[in-house]
């Protein structure tokens, strides 16, 4: 099948599903472009001239900077902000000649870990309608699951690559802090956030990580790093960790893999540490949006979610002069990092569910500090900054449960290979 034909087919998938019929509402703007870009790669495929991504179209989260288009962050804040550049991840995207079919819906400003807090309407989960995509990066997966895409980036601060990839039943990865430029990405909290891959198979997810990964001059934490590569396993140990979790959802993780149950002390206290960082790096980092330079003032246009992470941020910080929150929460980040390096001196990976619970109902009253807690397993990784993937696990009542897997620092390729022998049902 031709480019061009591959795009007419997901616009029309779009068209037909998205906007209409189930609604799923993943995408809030289209490439107006993607033909005809399509067309260009065709032509450079019949010259034999041709990228590494040639003939994949790919969905980009709408924090992520994409020339021509609208970077609204799913805000009224910034509904008419049309980017005037390219993050550094789109201009590899497009040196390898990817196909950009349009901006993906996704919790305002990252704030949120459902999907419903899109100032542009909540995105609905294909593979269980009635029940929330995940979040922040909610478009990304409900567009990768439901068939208007081959691929989608997203931004994982705790979780929000992993957590809808979870949800929609498909594959998330969030690599080692600094693995990719943050470059264009208008993040959350730059302690924790790494642009991600959403996929359907392991081998997409490998290949757009690799293009998207290395150096960059205009991004001070990014880092260089290899190629990554899916290579045969050696019989490796897996840890088990002690958490908190709903039974049948551990049950049903650990009939995926063999491996040996381990206490890492600290582990619990994964949300208290990261919201105090997120609230006050995210308070500090939204004084931008003063209503002068572009979009509107963000107090006087966001959300609930978005105002609450501002106000809590200002809070902490007027505090801080006793060092009650940031400072504390800084020492416990190291804790745990500490205490999950020496983990890996003893496990090559550890294993758990994604989601200590499943995804509630669309609508649900569920309270602040629920959906909180239900980041509990994800943001370990963002707190270290270290490398995690969620690839699907099997269904519970017909909704879709994630197994997780983290690894030490630059270690993608051990956790993607063992991704890609449990896809292979190794």
């Amino acid at each position: 099948m031709s480019t061009e034909q591959k795009v007419k087919d997901y616009l029309k998938a779009i068209e037909k599903d998205d906007k209409k019929g189930r609604k799923i509402n993943a995408f809030l703007e289209l490439n107006p472009k993607a033909i005809e870009e399509a067309k260009e790669i065709d032509k450079k495929i019949k010259q034999g001239k041709v990228g590494r991504l040639a003939g994949k179209i790919i969905g980009i989260k709408a924090n992520i900077n994409v020339m021509g288009l609208t970077a609204s962050c799913a805000s009224k804040v910034l509904e008419n902000y049309i980017a005037p550049y390219d993050a550094s991840v789109i201009e590899k995207i497009k040196k390898e000649d990817g196909i950009i079919i349009g901006m993906t819906n996704m919790d305002e400003f990252a704030c949120g870990g459902s999907g419903e807090k899109s100032a542009f309407g909540l995105t609905k989960n294909p593979e269980a309608i009635e029940r929330i995509p995940g979040g922040s990066s909610s478009g990304s997966a409900a567009a990768v699951a439901a068939g208007f895409c081959d691929i989608a980036l997203g931004s994982d601060t705790g979780g929000s690559v992993r957590s809808p990839a979870s949800c929609c039943g498909v594959i998330g990865i969030k690599p080692t802090y600094g693995l990719v430029s943050r470059y264009g990405l208008i993040d959350l909290c730059m302690s924790f956030d790494q642009i991600g891959v959403i996929g359907k198979n392991i081998d997409d997810v490998l290949l757009l990580l690799n293009v998207i990964r290395g150096k960059d001059e205009r991004d001070a934490t990014s880092l260089e790093s290899g190629e990554i590569k899916i290579e045969k396993t050696k019989k490796i140990k897996i840890g088990l960790p002690e958490i908190d979790c709903d039974k049948e959802i551990w049950n049903l993780v650990k009939k995926k893999v063999d491996g040996e149950s381990i206490n890492i002390p600290h582990l619990d206290l994964g949300v208290q540490t990261y919201y105090p960082i997120v609230f006050t790096e995210f308070f500090s980092g939204t004084r931008k949006f003063d209503g002068r330079r572009f979009g509107k003032k963000i107090e006087e246009a966001c959300g609930e979610e978005v105002l609450r992470r501002i106000l809590g941020g200002k809070e902490i910080t007027q505090a801080e002069y006793d060092g009650k929150y940031y400072r504390k929460a800084l020492q416990a980040k190291a804790l745990i990092t500490k205490e999950l390096e020496e983990a890996f001196k003893e496990y090559d990976v550890l294993v758990m569910p994604t989601l200590p619970i499943l995804p509630w109902k669309v609508g649900a009253n569920i309270s602040i500090e629920n959906e909180y807690a239900s980041d509990a397993l994800t943001v370990i990784a963002n707190i270290a900054g270290i490398p995690a993937i969620s690839i699907p696990a099997g269904k519970i009542r017909d909704i879709p449960v994630g197994l997780q897997i983290i690894g030490k620092k630059f270690s993608e390729g051990l956790i993607l290979s063992l991704a890609k022998e449990l896809e292979n049902g190794k």
